[in-house]
């Protein structure tokens, strides 16, 4: 008998494969498209509309010019790895060797899945929180693991008891989302330290996904895992420049975490690209020591946040507000609703705006996806007077 090919096991890990076989666009894609054919403002999927700081983007020109043009180093230039260390240094009170324990990587996706493909495989475990962001999904695929989701609850908070009860001993990895695409969740301190109990007790790394770290609104406080007391050896920490300076495009990630984890990654990351960024490694090196432009994105954000989040509300949607990352999660059961995916396909019509259903971010027939069907994802990383012209255009489902 055939095997499954590896790529329809991702297909299908991801929601891209169909009952005939087909296999289909992203809901990313199939939204972008749909935005573009209807002149709707897309608010479906999440990257900036404006560039990141000035002096960063001219610190890359000067590389090129420089001559900085040729393959960088394997784990990424010395300086961008200094800029890592000290960066968690200064945040967070982490000692990072940035000669053996820190990763350039092309943007963090590179850095999760090898990550992944490093340290797991069939017969393991990896758990994740649902929603999941698409790659996780993908790339436990990839490795050949299975994946484990646990649904987050109605308000979308983490339910320790769940989490417990899906750990085994099996659990190679639990991979964890904070600030969580998405939903706008950030885990609280209390939170995290559910996952490292579980982690200890079965044994388990975690491969945690930061990208949104600085990007948390009111009170919220982005914990880092391996700041938790015992979890720095079992902890592998991703992140990356491009949501932080807004410059998603030029994909310059990083991983830290224990040399022997890091090791193990490099030796698979070296066999995907190798390595990339020379020109802008440098300049995010320079990005790095800079607090003010992360902070100031941040408050900017919070008020897009709010002006999106009443719009929605006076529109008829329900809300949960989000106290991280770009996105936040209405429900359109109010206004006749239930399904999701099927509210965006005539949003463009109805209001001239798309969104994305998080059903997309749930494996289909799931408690999460049964759960959360009617829920919608809407960015708000537009510039405001974009996000005033989508509000406007929402009213229309309210009257």
């Amino acid at each position: 008998m055939t095997s499954t090919p590896r790529w329809r096991q991702v297909a299908a890990a991801t929601g891209l494969l169909a009952p005939d076989g087909t296999v289909g666009q992203t809901i990313f894609a199939e939204m972008t498209v749909l935005a573009n054919r209807t002149g709707a403002i897309n608010l479906g999927q999440g990257f900036p509309d404006v560039d990141g700081p000035d002096y960063v983007k001219e610190a890359a020109k000067a590389a090129i010019d420089a001559g900085r043009n040729q393959y960088p180093p394997g784990d990424g230039v010395p300086e961008l790895r200094r800029a890592i260390a000290e960066h968690q240094q200064r945040h967070y009170g982490l000692d990072v060797d940035p000669d053996t324990e820190v990763l350039a990587t092309t943007g963090a996706t590179e850095a999760l899945t090898a990550a992944i493909l490093a340290l797991t495989g069939p017969g393991d475990e990896v758990i994740t929180l649902e929603p999941f962001y698409d790659s996780h999904a993908a790339a436990i695929a990839m490795a050949g693991a299975t994946h484990v989701p646990v649904p987050l609850t109605v308000d979308l908070r983490l339910d320790a008891a769940t989490l417990r009860a899906a750990a085994t001993d099996r659990t190679r990895m639990i991979l964890v989302n904070t600030p969580h695409n998405p939903t706008g969740t950030v885990l609280t301190r209390t939170e995290l330290e559910q996952v490292a109990a579980v982690a200890r007790e079965r044994d388990a790394v975690v491969l945690t996904d930061e990208v949104y770290e600085h990007l948390v609104y009111d009170d919220a406080e982005h914990v880092p895992m391996a700041t938790l007391p015992g979890m720095a050896g079992r902890t592998l920490t991703v992140s990356s420049s491009g949501k932080t300076f807004s410059l998603t495009g030029w994909k310059v990630g990083w991983l830290h975490g224990p040399a022997e984890l890091v090791t193990a990654v490099r030796t698979v990351k070296q066999f995907m690209t190798y390595t990339s960024g020379s020109a802008f490694q440098p300049a995010i090196a320079l990005a790095l020591a800079d607090d003010e432009t992360p902070r100031a994105l941040a408050a900017s954000l919070a008020a897009r946040r709010d002006l999106l989040c009443e719009g929605l509300e006076a529109a008829g949607f329900d809300v949960v507000v989000p106290r991280g990352t770009y996105f936040v999660v209405a429900d359109g059961a109010p206004l006749g609703f239930e399904d999701g995916h099927d509210l965006c396909l005539r949003l463009p019509e109805l209001a001239g705006v798309v969104g994305v259903p998080v059903s997309a971010f749930c494996r289909e027939g799931s408690t999460a996806a049964d759960a959360l069907r009617s829920r919608v994802r809407f960015t708000f990383v537009k510039r405001p007077e974009v996000l005033r012209d989508a509000v406007g255009r929402l009213a229309a489902l309210g009257r």
